[in-house]
């Protein structure tokens, strides 16, 4: 059988089919750096987590877009579960996850308020995701004309903004954490994707900053029985 000898755009479509790529991760920015002291002999209280996830494609979205967990990582909620064993002294505690509808849902918004008043603390956990319009498209062109022959970076931060509050509604403590992915689109790199697969390296990012700011929050003894 005879080979066609010429350039052909469904070996092409095949040959994009296979491409491969590569996502690593930053450490963290803001990260904890003291030794970790575990509080077992402070009294059990109990926290609800108001948690509000963020998107936002810079220079693309004129506000911050609130999309629901699993937007990031199907496994939020197991990613959370893990970093609840950083507090030592939490007995019972409860979750409310902030959805852009609430504006048109009261009821909700009693749920959220009645969770913040039966608890002794309330931690608001801010995760924002964002990436550069014009960077991301440069790096989609690139790779695009070039068959991936030329890789380039798609780049996005992930940054957590926490915050709590005594029951009184008093601020006790404030952190910040930021860390960054970058993705690398390449034919030769389906080698590595494997062992760099994105959803992975996403879900080492929300682990590294809920244990870090839960970790902090141990250290200095924040969640004090009142």
């Amino acid at each position: 059988m005879n080979l066609p000898r010429k350039f052909s755009p469904a070996a092409a479509l095949v040959a994009l089919f296979f491409v491969g790529c590569a996502t690593f991760r930053s450490d963290l920015n803001g990260a904890y750096q003291d030794a970790l002291r575990k509080n077992s002999d402070l009294a059990p209280i109990s926290v609800v987590f108001l948690f509000t996830h963020i998107r936002q494609t810079l220079g693309y979205d004129a506000i911050p877009k609130v999309v629901g967990k699993t937007a990031m990582i199907r496994s939020f909620d197991d990613v959370f579960h893990d970093a609840l064993r950083e507090l030592g002294n939490l007995e019972k505690f409860s979750t409310f996850t902030e959805e852009a509808s609430d504006v048109n849902h009261p009821e909700r918004r009693l749920v959220r308020d009645s969770l913040i008043a039966q608890s002794d603390y309330t931690i608001k956990i801010r995760i924002v995701e964002e990436r550069h319009f014009a960077a991301s498209f440069f790096a989609g062109f690139t790779t695009t004309i070039s068959a991936t022959l030329l890789p380039a970076p798609y780049r996005q931060s992930y940054r957590m903004e926490t915050e709590v509050y005594s029951r009184e509604g008093k601020l006790v403590g404030t952190y910040h954490r930021q860390a960054y992915l970058t993705k690398w689109v390449e034919l030769l790199l389906v080698f590595a994707y494997p062992f760099c697969p994105e959803d992975r390296k996403r879900e080492e990012v929300l682990m590294a900053l809920l244990h870090d700011t839960f970790r902090q929050i141990e250290s200095e003894r924040v969640l004090t029985a009142l």
